[in-house]
């Protein structure tokens, strides 16, 4: 049997008939790993939200400031699925400032993604702490065992699964149905006692009124485009973590999470309100 017949979800080819949501993503925080289409579509994106762009930078910093937070709790493995395209500072970079011992694997199913981080990889990684493959967060066996096969994460130890701004892309099966919740029930059961899952996630609940209108707009570019999207309620955002304990402070808005573990040279991004930010977001530990 093929890897395609074993695989309900194969990895996909380049597409650079439609734009790609982690190319524009790049694009939104100021990469070069993206093509016409993508700048287009986030030009016409950013010309009716321009707050899109902050927000993005806002949820890249949460990043940032979860793997510093983890690694002073004494975690030393990283596992980003969703992981996109590298720019802006990568997880292993931002490890390797506080634990030049940690360990990153990079998950993604866009080919783009994987081939540039393979290439920073190369550049700038150790290939016995830091990996890249290209796996879908939908299957969530078969990508665990691709992330035991490259040899960089010990099972017997915690890691932190990173989940971020990767949800409300719908992650359809064969017949439509959003499988996310399923998936990620699986990945909180494969995860070791001790691990932590952090999830960041775009949300219409508790957003401005003015936000709430162009998050309506926002959604139907998206739909439209080659990945359409879905917004969770803050309940339904929390459900994902299920009977993980969150991390203090709970749940919250990007922005205002652990701000004291901002680097002393990441962008200075304030919100007039902080649920401008519109993407809710938190840290489970699993017992």
């Amino acid at each position: 049997m093929t890897d395609s017949e074993q695989d309900p979800f194969p990895p996909q080819g380049v597409d650079l008939d439609h734009p790609s949501v982690a190319r524009v993503y790049d694009w939104y925080l100021g990469g070069n790993a993206n093509w016409a289409i993508d700048r287009e579509f986030g030009e016409r994106v950013l010309t009716t939200f321009p707050l899109l762009r902050p927000i993005a930078i806002a949820n890249r910093l949460f990043l940032h400031r979860v793997v510093r937070h983890l690694v002073r709790q004494g975690v030393r493995q990283f596992v980003d699925i969703g992981s996109g395209v590298p720019t802006m500072g990568n997880t292993h970079q931002v490890a390797d400032e506080v634990a030049p011992d940690s360990r990153v694997v990079y998950i993604d199913h866009e080919p783009v993604a994987v081939a540039h981080s393979q290439v920073l990889l190369e550049q700038n990684g150790d290939p016995a702490r830091h990996a890249s493959i290209n796996a879908d967060l939908r299957n969530p066996d078969r990508l665990w065992q691709r992330v035991i096969e490259t040899g960089v994460i010990d099972l017997d130890e915690p890691i932190a699964l990173l989940v971020i701004a990767v949800l409300h892309v719908q992650q359809p099966d064969g017949d439509g149905v959003d499988v996310g919740q399923r998936a990620i029930a699986r990945y909180r059961e494969l995860l070791p006692s001790g691990s932590y899952l952090a999830i960041s996630h775009i949300t219409d609940d508790g957003v401005p009124e003015d936000v709430a209108g162009k998050l309506v707009e926002l959604k139907r570019m998206y739909d439209t485009s080659s990945s359409p999207v879905i917004w969770r309620s803050r309940d339904q955002i929390r459900e994902l973590f299920g009977g993980f304990e969150l991390v203090s402070p709970g749940m919250g808005w990007t922005s205002s999470w652990h701000p004291e573990e901002t680097g002393p040279t990441s962008p200075v991004i304030e919100f007039d309100r902080p649920n401008e930010a519109v993407i809710w977001a938190g840290v489970g530990r699993k017992p």
